[in-house]
């Protein structure tokens, strides 16, 4: 799940530290009053952004409590005499030497991000689109995914990378929706994707912003700017002109990744409403929990007797019980680890670059597709894809202008 967590807080290096000058008669507690969490309302909060979960919320700062690990730790810290009399030259030379490789070149880092997302992304893809050539049964591989994710992250908590947020009532009332949008968009991208080319699918997913432009307008009454509406009409007519001669064209596809694109887009839509002091961590993890109890009984009902009935012998018949086994559990953690890693890249940076990013991402899965299946594809199916693409280009760039003048606004 591609979601952002942006942090308003900042750090700058290579700055000598400050210290207050305590008085002598002061007493030692004194400093530690002075002290507050990092990563409150006071220092910029935290503001979940993105394309899977975007709920435009400050967060509210959570209390630390008097014995928490951050207070003990602020608690120790000390002012050093030594440090306050050595020449100016000798404290900037000891927080230059503390600046590390990732503070020194944060855009190398980034782009390494950027890669690992694309790669983890392509791959999955591709490993998922081969199942389904030899294991037809979408409802039970999207519970698969859903299933290797939420292990992942069970282990993830029992040893504490990261530590489980606790959650009540009122935040899971706030989580379902999102969640079950989640599911349900998820099991029909999957129907799909193992009906129609991989290439053919992500094309109709470019009408997604349209339809998030659609509701945005007609359900929650915000006005659309006729420049974005109008960015939009390249996207609808290529993916029309795509449709049309695509090869592997068929209605059950198709009508699958649009089902995908109303779900993503009241995902947006209740995610908007969403309010949580959470990180992204352990908010994707509740939602792929409450997700996959969403998607099992769908699997069961729709798949069940089937599976029962030869499809998993067919399948372990084709390929063998290790590799059956082996491809749907990697195929589960190529889909959790691109979206975990899709939400710490896009943390990282403007809604622009995040912007190109996503449209990029979708140009990398569709070209990777068909040179590895080989896909035939019309030469109007070429030029509908491409116009599509750019449409969305286009649409994603005077979004994120949009959205970066009006913060500039509120700032100001």
């Amino acid at each position: 799940m591609e979601s952002r967590v942006l942090s308003g807080s900042t750090t700058l290096h290579g700055l000598p530290p400050l210290r207050r000058r305590l008085s002598t008669s002061a007493p030692a507690a004194s400093f530690s009053t002075i002290s507050r969490p990092i990563g409150t309302v006071g220092d910029g909060g935290n503001l979940i952004w993105g394309r899977q979960l975007r709920p435009a919320i400050l967060l509210e700062a959570s209390p630390v409590h008097p014995l928490s690990p951050v207070t003990k730790r602020e608690t120790r810290l000390r002012p050093c005499p030594a440090a306050a009399s050595s020449p100016a030259g000798g404290s900037e030379s000891a927080g230059d030497a503390e600046v590390g490789f990732l503070e020194k070149y944060p855009a190398l880092v980034t782009g390494f991000f950027f890669f690992m997302w694309y790669f983890l992304n392509v791959i999955f893809n591709i490993l998922n689109k081969k199942i389904y050539n030899y294991f037809p049964y979408p409802y039970f591989v999207s519970v698969i995914h859903l299933f290797v994710g939420v292990a992942y992250c069970l282990v993830s908590w029992a040893v504490g990378l990261p530590k489980r947020a606790p959650i009540d009532g009122n935040l899971l009332k706030l989580l379902i929706p999102v969640a079950v949008c989640h599911g349900i968009g998820h099991i029909t991208s999957n129907v799909s994707f193992a009906t129609v080319a991989v290439s053919f699918t992500h094309t109709i997913k470019a009408l997604e912003p349209f339809f998030n432009a659609a509701a945005s307008q007609f359900i929650l009454g915000q006005q659309i700017p006729l420049a974005l509406w109008l960015s939009l009409a390249p996207v609808v007519l290529g993916v029309s002109m795509a449709s049309l001669t695509e090869l592997s064209f068929n209605w059950t596809g198709f009508i699958s990744a649009m089902i995908s694109n109303i779900s993503f887009t009241y995902r947006s839509i209740y995610s908007k409403k969403a309010m949580t002091d959470m990180d992204s961590t352990n908010l994707y993890a509740y939602i792929s929990i409450i997700a996959l109890i969403v998607c099992i009984p769908p699997a069961v009902i729709l798949e069940g007797p089937a599976l029962l009935n030869g499809g998993f012998t067919d399948a372990i018949a084709k390929v063998g019980m290790t590799k059956f086994i082996s491809d749907l559990f990697w195929v589960g953690m190529f889909y959790h680890l691109y979206n975990q890693i899709a939400t710490n890249t896009l943390e990282r940076v403007a809604p622009l670059t995040h912007a190109v990013g996503n449209v990029l991402k979708r140009v990398f899965v569709i070209g990777f597709s068909i040179l590895v299946f080989g896909n035939k594809i019309s030469t109007q199916t070429g030029i509908g894809t491409a116009i599509a693409i750019a449409g969305v280009a286009i649409y994603s760039y005077i979004k994120a202008k949009m959205e970066e003048e009006k913060r500039r606004g509120k700032a100001a």
